[in-house]
């Protein structure tokens, strides 16, 4: 194990979760796999649900570290997020990309038999894969039916949020180097 231990990571701010989430083993109800990208998100940052101040759907955003924060997007699709930063309540990480691992015939069943490397890429696609809805909003992380758990160090790239009209160029966006699981290909990266 790297680093510091879950709790301890997930106090620090968003874009160290992020960060440090590359490479950790995500489950829900036993499905799931290796985190390979991530995006940070904060109270100060315009793109974040937080932005405007608490309200019922962000509500978990300004509760306890260590909760998933789980909403709709486009009406459609649940994003799975971690609640974290105790010095600044209103940030999570949302958990964009999952190289599958375990359970991958259920994950295929629930989303319609797709190959491997679509399962869990992009934030939609993980949690059909994963079941994750809105019920699961609020649920402690390190707790059933989630588990998380901290990998080893990972290369990691840095780069530009995507899908986002706000905060476009905070390069707040992390993935695991090399890795065919992203969502999408980095651009104006580090590493």
């Amino acid at each position: 194990m790297r680093g510091p231990g879950l709790a301890a990571l997930l106090s620090r701010p968003a874009p160290e979760v992020a960060a440090g989430l590359i490479g950790a083993r995500l489950t829900v109800h036993g499905a799931g796999g290796i985190i390979v990208e991530t995006e940070a998100y904060d109270v100060h940052d315009p793109a974040s649900h937080s932005f405007r101040g608490p309200t019922p759907r962000n509500a978990p955003m300004f509760g306890p570290i260590g909760r998933a924060y789980v909403y709709r997007i486009y009406g459609l699709h649940w994003c799975l997020n971690i609640v974290c930063d105790a010095a600044t309540p209103g940030s999570a990480v949302l958990i964009r990309a999952l190289e599958p691992v375990w359970n991958l015939e259920v994950m295929a069943e629930r989303r319609g038999q797709v190959r491997a490397r679509d399962l869990c890429a992009g934030p939609g696609r993980l949690c059909q894969a994963l079941e994750v809805t809105g019920a699961l909003n609020g649920r402690p992380i390190a707790a059933a039916p989630f588990a998380l758990n901290l990998g080893d160090a990972e290369p990691v790239i840095v780069g530009r949020r995507i899908g986002i009209r706000h905060g476009i160029e905070t390069p707040w966006r992390f993935g695991r180097c090399g890795s065919p699981y992203l969502s999408r290909s980095f651009a104006g990266t580090t590493a």
